[in-house]
């Protein structure tokens, strides 16, 4: 093997390492926060916990272009060794945390530990060719399935550590989670060799210059769908389970890691598919999958009382009898039909159920035409926990390797600048993990609906969609027609 490539090798190893810890500690309030809730340490509002399940997202989203544009600058090792030894201090603080405002400011500062996608995402880059590079991201970007590990094995550590101090046993858990940090960050300092990238004596005015082109926004936008929305229902899926089908925390956080850890993995088939490919074809697969899979994910659980197919009088008459299956006139009779047995649970397709409700009463006058039962018609459907659970897998699989369909693009397009680019392009995303469940909270909040969320991500998939097939349409129209089948490599449109 290549020494140059096996040296990488073994730094990709590390760096992924280092990225799976941080990204399990970023979402650590999504069981965290559920917990101290659903047991009553806390009394937060579901608007209050939007917040601190965003919070953590925000810190470590905006400081991802600044983090990012010092790693192109120094190397990924002394900054990534830094930022896990400074954000274990406040998760060993939370051991102190006894109000909301304690909370809420030590989420925000380790937080800060969500900046290691950018800082690894620029070192990865620097240590591999281009024919490497959305293998090398891909597997990097395995990293998410850090979430899976706080969903999957916290909830567990949680029920141990209450079992003699339900008050205060799970204040062991950010020990743990600090501890660790430090010690990938000492494994870090003293085992990784460093590198930088080749823009390091670039002034900040040149390095900033590419964010004023508008293709990095809209690969921002397509990463706050696929990854911002993914690192937001990595903590939302918690509570939602736990509200919504009444599963214990542990069962939640199982369910909620069968979306995450998925979709982590997957990240680095992705890569390989955006290498073989193309990541614009790639991204087509991914936005039109989550566009499908967030509308059947949209029908709520509910069941909907709705007018049906009534009997009128085909003459004036008087009605002399009414039984259960019939009503009787003098003019002749009419067939009803009677309320069938509702079971509690239906099947998992969406049932209905018809019957008639008498309105007139023996020995009445009735004119022709008159109403004589109403109809009335029942839809139940049950949202079957495990068809929904399989939805959200899928969208999560879909989002995976649309995270490493966005990264492709940008080593190709900007191979100088991918800290930069990539901070900026990984803020915009992490600002949907931060947007998400605060937003989620303030729609459940207004509308009732858990389903509210996936309405939001079927919005974001139709514009996002909508806006890579205006690009398309353009970049045809002013190419000539023998390019069509080389979209994929033309990358000196202005788009």
């Amino acid at each position: 093997m290549n020494p140059n490539l096996s040296s990488a090798h073994k730094m990709l190893f590390l760096n992924t390492l280092a990225f799976t810890i941080c990204f399990s500690c970023w979402t650590l309030n999504g069981v965290l926060v559920t917990y101290l809730v659903d047991n009553n340490i806390f009394n937060w509002s579901v608007v209050e916990t939007g917040w601190l399940l965003g919070i953590p997202i925000l810190t470590g989203s905006i400081m991802r272009l600044p983090l990012g544009i010092l790693t192109d600058k120094y190397g990924g090792k002394p900054v990534f060794s830094i930022l896990l030894l400074l954000c274990s201090i406040p998760l060993f603080l939370l051991y102190f945390a006894d109000s909301y405002w304690v909370y809420f400011l030590l989420s925000a500062l380790f937080g800060m530990v969500g900046t290691g996608f950018a800082v690894g995402i620029a070192f990865t880059s620097a240590w591999y060719p281009k024919e490497w590079q959305g293998r090398a991201l891909g597997i990097f970007g395995m990293g998410n399935a850090g979430a899976a590990l706080t969903t999957f094995f916290a909830p567990t550590l949680l029920n141990y550590f209450s079992e003699n101090d339900p008050e205060n046993g799970w204040r062991l858990l950010p020990i743990i989670y600090g501890i660790t940090l430090v010690l990938i960050g000492l494994i870090f300092l003293f085992f990784v060799q460093n590198r930088k990238a080749a823009v390091q004596n670039k002034s900040t005015k040149q390095l900033l210059a590419p964010l004023s082109n508008v293709r990095v926004w809209r690969f921002g936008l397509y990463y706050f769908l696929v990854f911002g929305l993914f690192v937001a229902f990595s903590q939302w899926l918690m509570p939602y389970y736990v509200s919504v089908y009444k599963t214990s925390l542990v069962l939640g956080g199982l369910l909620a890691s069968a979306f995450s850890l998925p979709s982590g993995v997957i990240r680095a088939f992705g890569g390989y598919l955006s290498d073989k490919f193309g990541a614009r074809k790639v991204m087509y697969w991914v936005l039109y999958s989550s566009l499908i899979l967030s509308g059947l994910l949209m029908l709520p659980k509910m069941e909907i009382l709705t007018p049906g197919k009534g009997i009128t009088a085909k003459k004036a008459g008087i009605v002399t009898a009414i039984e259960q299956e019939k009503i009787i006139l003098n003019t002749g009779e009419l067939e009803i039909t009677s309320k069938p047995e509702i079971p509690q649970q239906t099947s998992v397709f969406p049932e209905s159920f018809s019957w008639q409700e008498v309105l007139v009463k023996q020995n009445e006058q009735v004119q022709k035409k008159q109403l004589l039962a109403q109809g009335v018609t029942l839809i139940k459907f049950e949202a079957h926990i495990w068809v929904f659970s399989i939805l959200v897998i899928l969208i999560g699989i879909m989002w995976g390797i649309g995270k490493a369909a966005v990264y492709k693009y940008i080593p190709e397009y900007f191979p100088n600048e991918v800290g930069v680019v990539g901070g900026m392009v990984g803020l915009i995303g992490g600002l949907g993990g931060f947007i998400g469940p605060i937003l989620f909270g303030y729609l459940l909040d207004f509308s009732g609906l858990w389903t509210s969320s996936w309405i939001f991500v079927f919005i974001v998939s139709a514009i996002s969609l909508f806006w890579m097939n205006t690009i398309i349409k353009k970049m045809m129209h002013n190419e000539a027609p023998h390019l069509k089948d080389k979209i994929e490599h033309v990358n000196n449109n202005k788009d």
